[in-house]
């Protein structure tokens, strides 16, 4: 229909969009009007945005475009059941903490405003509820990932006795070939895993977190790559999830600055202890 929505609104399956296409569907042409439906977070003006909206308004495309709204409807109701019948689902889940004692959880990193994909009720309140801890205090760790986590691994942790085999599970350990005493390979096993993945995807969002995590990942990522540095850090958080949940403790982070500092102290030490090797004594410059 030639009409350049795209030019000024990113999502056109969004409240304006919406709006404009059920307009046209409805025998609406005009572009003022059209243009009036614009949604006070939509960054274009509304001149640049009715500019956009004259099209040849054809028939057959109409058609299709009529088609696509209804099947987009019919996703979004059975997505709304899915999401009715998850709900349902947790309620049943036995409760670790108090409700009535405990506040809803609340995390810094998590995002203001809900994502895209998000169900549609208080799916981080009932994670908390049923497994006693906060995973999403962890950086990189958002609900939906949190949320993948639990229905991969469950919420009964004693299959694994220690963190090791569990992260052996995941697919997140060095799983050296040896023959003849000698290393053949270096790697990790091929794991089909949806939680290692969701690990995987959490370690990539710490690039720029201002946290421990973040710091770590970076200079991980910077000494060996970023493949190999996604797999240590999402072996970190696997052990750091599976302290929370054996143990039920709440994850503390304590700052770039506090990983920095220790990172320099650990680095030094080290250094102090080649140089004894060799007789020598480190001397601090003014």
């Amino acid at each position: 229909m030639h009409v350049q929505l795209a030019h000024v609104i990113s999502d056109s399956s969004g409240v304006t969009g919406l709006a404009m296409i059920r307009a046209w569907l409805a025998g609406e042409r005009d572009p003022a009007t059209l243009a009036a439906f614009q949604d006070s977070r939509i960054n274009a003006s509304t001149h640049a945005l009715a500019n956009r909206l004259a099209g040849n308004w054809r028939d057959e495309v109409l058609f299709q475009r009529r088609q696509s709204l209804e099947l987009y409807a019919v996703s979004q109701q059975k997505i709304a059941e899915g999401d009715a019948c998850l709900a349902a689902h947790l309620h049943t889940c036995d409760s670790k903490i108090e409700v009535d004692t405990h506040p809803p959880p609340t995390s810094k990193r998590r995002p203001t405003k809900a994502r895209r994909h998000e169900p549609h009720f208080a799916l981080h309140t009932e994670l908390d509820r049923s497994s006693g801890v906060d995973v999403t205090r962890i950086d990189g760790i958002e609900v939906l990932t949190a949320h993948t986590l639990m229905a991969e691994i469950g919420l009964e942790m004693s299959r694994w006795k220690t963190e090791k085999p569990f992260a052996s599970w995941l697919g997140l350990c060095p799983d050296n070939r040896i023959s003849g005493g000698n290393v053949r390979t270096r790697g990790t096993r091929n794991v089909v895993n949806r939680a290692a993945d969701a690990l995987r995807l959490s370690a990539q969002h710490l690039l720029h977190s201002k946290s421990a995590l973040g710091a770590n990942y970076r200079r991980l990522r910077a000494r060996l790559g970023a493949p190999k540095a996604i797999t240590a850090m999402a072996h970190t958080l696997a052990r750091l999830v599976y302290r929370m949940l054996t143990c039920g403790q709440q994850y503390v982070d304590k700052g770039m600055e506090y990983y920095e500092a220790r990172f320099r102290h650990q680095r030094l030490q080290w250094l102090q202890r080649q140089a004894r090797a060799f007789n020598l004594q480190l001397v601090p410059t003014q």
